[in-house]
């Protein structure tokens, strides 16, 4: 047997006879194995091409789908949005579906009113006690003098003895009796502080008006007389140097006598006498001030008629 001319032909120049029933570039579409040209074995390129081909196409199909998928879930999701902000605006918009009801009578309703007129203003605390007329809480040695000590500055005062008298010039000395008498006062009230050797009395002197009080002040001549007991010896008499003085506030007058209980006399330099008496000159002062401030408060917490 000859395989020259006339032989069989294996590749692309002969018949079309593939052994295989295969045509190069053209691979069997049920996958059958192709073969190199002139040669019995398969052609592993193109099956690796033709592999490759079918690779991309099901990878383009499964993207392809994934993608209609992402629009698809993306329109649903878009959708529930919006319907949900159409439900909200359908509960909280004035022209939707679920407005708030209006007054039965279809208006508008009543409109807030204010009073045109201002409300008072707060009392003054000194107007209470500056007259005796609107001046009515009770008032006594214990409510000027309460306790039975007091402290200012970190310094303690140990009380002595108290007294309350009609008779105001039967608690004074000097010119001051007339002086009170003329200008018409009505008690004297007077209380006795000590500490570390020295005495202080103070005197308040009351009066219907403030401008009384004030006028006896100005006249002032003499002092409120020194009050012994309860603890405290007989001080400011017998010739020893004692300090007094006067001032007022609202319809009292109030004076004070401050002396060392030893029986010397005080003299410009003692700072020590000078400061006690200063002190109890303040604390009645303060006092006199928070009778009038309680007296407000309780006007200003009153119901009006």
């Amino acid at each position: 047997m000859s395989f020259g001319q006339g032989g069989p032909q294996w590749g692309s120049g002969g018949q079309g006879q593939d052994p295989y029933n295969s045509r190069q570039g053209n691979p069997d579409p049920f996958g059958a194995p192709q073969t190199a040209p002139g040669t019995g074995t398969p052609d592993w390129a193109a099956l690796a091409d033709a592999s490759a081909a079918r690779t991309r196409r099901r990878r383009r199909l499964i993207i392809g789908g994934g993608a209609l998928a992402t629009v698809a879930v993306a329109g649903i999701v878009a959708t529930a949005i919006v319907t949900s902000a159409d439900n909200r605006r359908d509960r909280t918009s004035p022209t939707g579906s679920s407005q708030l009801p209006g007054p039965p009578d279809g208006g508008s309703g009543p409109e807030p009113s204010f009073s045109s007129v201002a409300p008072p203003p707060p009392p003054n605390p000194k107007d209470f006690i500056s007259s005796e007329r609107k001046d009515t809480a009770p008032l006594s040695a214990d409510t000027l003098f309460p306790g039975k000590k007091l402290t200012m500055g970190g310094r303690v005062y140990a009380k002595g003895a108290t007294a309350r008298t009609d008779t105001c010039s039967s608690a004074v000395q000097g010119g001051l009796g007339p002086v009170l008498r003329r200008n018409g006062c009505d008690q004297v009230f007077r209380a006795t502080y000590r500490k570390d050797g020295i005495a202080v009395t103070v005197g308040v002197a009351v009066f219907g008006l403030e401008r009384e009080a004030k006028r006896a002040v100005a006249q002032a001549d003499g002092s409120v007389v020194p009050l012994a007991g309860a603890g405290v010896p007989t001080f400011c008499k017998g010739g020893p140097v004692c300090r007094f003085t006067a001032n007022s506030y609202g319809r009292y007058a109030y004076f004070t006598a401050t002396g060392h209980t030893g029986g010397t006399s005080v003299t410009q330099g003692d700072t020590k006498a000078f400061r006690t008496g200063d002190d109890l000159a303040e604390f009645t002062f303060r006092q006199i001030v928070r009778r009038g401030e309680t007296q407000a408060s309780a006007a200003a917490d009153a119901p009006i008629d």
